[in-house]
């Protein structure tokens, strides 16, 4: 502050003195890396604000069309969704089992995803305003969206060095959908997170009805081609007749950090809470078939239950082989004086009520025919994180007559 005095011996015509004082008011300290996400921090609410327009823009051409350009992370934080983009390691339990079939080791993989429960869908009028977890969130708490399950699969592939993008789109078995493409060397490959079947694109039997929408960690990229079939789509995203681009040429290349952790840290699975799980799930649902039978008899047998217990680990990592030839060999005896009636169910675990639900749902139970006898076998296959592969065979024996 400027002061201004007289002094007192001084006339009228002597000058004045100007003193300076300095009160304090308080400090602040700026670290110098604050200094650099200033910069930041003001381009990203610019890419942020071109997001939405380009998602207006997009809907104007094709309002049917899925695009998600932004989404908010679990701390209310806006981001692109090119930021959940990142290679993250599998846990190496998987890694283990095929270590010369990267093929196999792939599928196994999409499997382990396809393992953590879904989340309910919401509603497409929240499309944009979506919440998003990182993978490693998902991994923790054992749930996830469609669109985190995708990320996840994704980021795993892109850990083997693979081309890998999430694709937004429409499923005539499941509605909203997202999947994750691969790109081969001679095709593309459409990966289903929420089964772990891989389809290639020009698979009649794949369930992908329309190709709206791809990202990865570079860029966003929005089909305007006029057929978004599956089979009829050019995956050339480089092209701009095809696929609009959100950002530009010479933006697309620079590296934005990811939102993503640099690596997962999984932990291992109580194995001896799984095998309370397995006879807790066994032994109710041996009560529920009795219980949905009152007024027929409910006889076991227990020779085909310990064949079906000895198949259903082999099937876990079989790839698609049925049993060994010593499965095979016991199961011919069970063939050669019964009529058997039953198939395995393999679904992810999320609670007894659930695993109820779908053995009923078969009703292989309520077989009416006299002297029929039943078998029943649980098995769970424990990976990381408490997430579990809950398998069921339930059979009908009928004798030759």
């Amino acid at each position: 502050m400027m002061i201004e005095k007289h002094e007192d011996h001084c006339l009228k015509s002597c000058s004045v003195h100007s003193y300076i004082r300095k009160n304090w008011l308080g400090s602040i300290v700026f670290p110098f890396s604050a200094l650099l996400q200033q910069s930041e921090f003001l381009d990203q609410t610019e890419v942020l604000q071109r997001a939405q327009i380009f998602k207006k823009n997009c809907k104007a051409i094709f309002p049917n069309r899925r695009i998600v350009t932004t989404v908010f992370n679990d701390e209310g934080i806006q981001f692109l969704v090119t930021r959940y983009i990142k290679a993250l390691n599998p846990p190496q339990q998987l890694l283990d089992i095929f270590l010369h079939d990267s093929n196999a080791t792939l599928d196994l993989i999409a499997r382990f995803v396809s393992l953590i429960p879904f989340m309910p869908d919401t509603p497409e009028e929240n499309d944009g305003s979506d919440i998003w977890m990182t993978s490693e969130h998902c991994i923790s708490l054992a749930i996830g969206n469609k669109e985190e399950h995708a990320v996840l699969l994704c980021n795993f592939f892109l850990y083997f060095g693979k081309k890998a993008l999430v694709l937004l789109g429409t499923s005539g078995l499941e509605g909203h959908v997202a999947y994750v493409l691969t790109q081969e060397t001679n095709e593309y490959l459409l990966w289903n997170p929420s089964t772990g079947q891989c389809y290639k694109q020009f698979d009649p039997f794949c369930p992908l009805k329309s190709v709206d929408c791809l990202f990865d960690d570079r860029n966003v990229w929005f089909n305007i081609q006029q057929s978004n079939i599956p089979m009829a789509v050019l995956f050339d995203y480089s092209k701009e007749s095809f696929w609009k681009p959100l950002l530009p040429k010479n933006v697309q290349g620079t590296k934005v950090q990811s939102i993503q952790p640099e690596e997962i840290i999984y932990s291992e699975t109580d194995k001896s809470m799984v095998e309370d799980l397995r006879n807790r799930i066994e032994r109710t649902l041996k009560n529920k078939v009795m219980e949905w039978r009152p007024k027929c008899p409910t006889r076991w047998n227990r020779q085909c239950t310990l064949i079906l217990r000895h198949i259903l680990p082999k099937l876990e990592l079989g790839r698609g082989s049925f049993v060994s030839s010593e499965g095979d060999n016991e199961f011919d005896r069970i063939l050669q004086f019964y009529w058997v009636t039953g198939f395995p169910i393999r679904m992810p675990y999320t609670d007894v009520q659930s695993v109820i639900d779908a053995v009923y749902q078969t009703g292989i139970h309520s077989a009416e025919f006299p002297q029929t006898e039943f078998a029943i076998a649980v098995y769970i296959h424990p990976y990381p994180n408490n997430i579990l592969s809950v398998w069921v065979y339930l059979a009908s024996l009928v004798h030759h007559q």
